[in-house]
């Protein structure tokens, strides 16, 4: 199928594409650049209303992919757990059906995984690569066990009095200071589908990338939170060390710079797309 049709460059084209039977929400912002589109892969739980902030900061003229993972958002839960590498196939063929062959990649949290994973299962598709608050899997420097436990439960998404409690310990940053941010932020998000949630965090079971990280040949910018909870600083550090072509940004903030910090990270981002 062509690519979909262009409409103004500040408009958003959404549209439901079934892929192997899996019906998923994608949302495309179409551009002018020359650039290669930029693909986003969400965080756990995260659907596309919660990555909008972030786009919108982004240079008018990149073009961007965005799509709620099956059981977020908009896109059903499928039958059956899935795993990260079956995951990078679906996204792999959504772009088939959207018409696009090559594109640069971020991943956040959750996504920073399956960016990882899409990166080295599809090197002729992904390009450029772009990792955010995320780490290498089971053998990650962990979080602390609270931190983990909270992060083991959509609640989260669905209690926002409950998210504003506990945004200081899990987001760090300015979320210590200022915890009715989460209250903003959790205004955005579709809840989760539980068994999606679930399922998301099956994927990230026993899953690790670091044993093929020296193998990845995308230039890779590695953005890390100089207070992230969930993914200590630490990890984003071993990331730079294993991925051959990359380079480590650090961000005066917490978990979610990419909401908080979008017009310091997104000038970053342009750059390092336009090198």
């Amino acid at each position: 199928m062509s690519r979909m049709e262009r409409v103004t460059a500040d408009s958003f084209i959404h549209k439901t594409v079934n892929v192997g039977g899996q019906r998923i929400r994608t949302m495309v912002r179409p551009g002018s650049s020359k650039l290669l589109p930029l693909l986003v892969f969400n965080g756990i739980g995260a659907s596309i209303d919660l990555v909008m902030p972030f786009i919108e900061s982004l240079d008018p003229d990149l073009e961007v992919i965005a799509f709620d993972a099956p059981g977020v958002g908009e896109s059903p839960a499928p039958f059956f757990p899935y795993r990260f590498d079956g995951l990078a196939r679906t996204v792999a063929k959504m772009l088939d059906v959207l018409g696009y062959d090559e594109v640069s990649v971020i991943g956040v949290s959750w996504g920073g995984a399956l960016a990882q994973q899409f990166a080295h299962d599809y090197p002729d598709r992904c390009k450029r690569l772009i990792l955010a608050a995320t780490a290498m899997g089971m053998f990650m420097v962990p979080a602390s066990p609270s931190v983990i436990l909270k992060m083991a439960s959509p609640r989260r998404y669905l209690d926002p009095e409950y998210a504003a409690r506990i945004a200081p310990e899990i987001y760090g940053g300015m979320y210590r200071t200022n915890p009715e941010l989460c209250k903003a932020l959790m205004d955005r998000p579709k809840s989760p589908n539980t068994t999606g949630y679930y399922y998301q965090l099956f994927a990230a079971m026993y899953w690790t990338s670091i044993h093929w990280l020296h193998r990845l040949t995308q230039p890779t910018l590695i953005l890390a939170g100089s207070d992230d909870p969930i993914i200590p600083l630490v990890n984003m550090r071993i990331l730079a060390s294993l991925i051959p072509n990359s380079r480590l940004s650090v961000i005066d903030d917490g978990h979610l710079f990419l909401v908080t910090q979008a017009k310091t990270v997104t000038p970053q981002i342009t750059a390092f797309l336009k090198e």
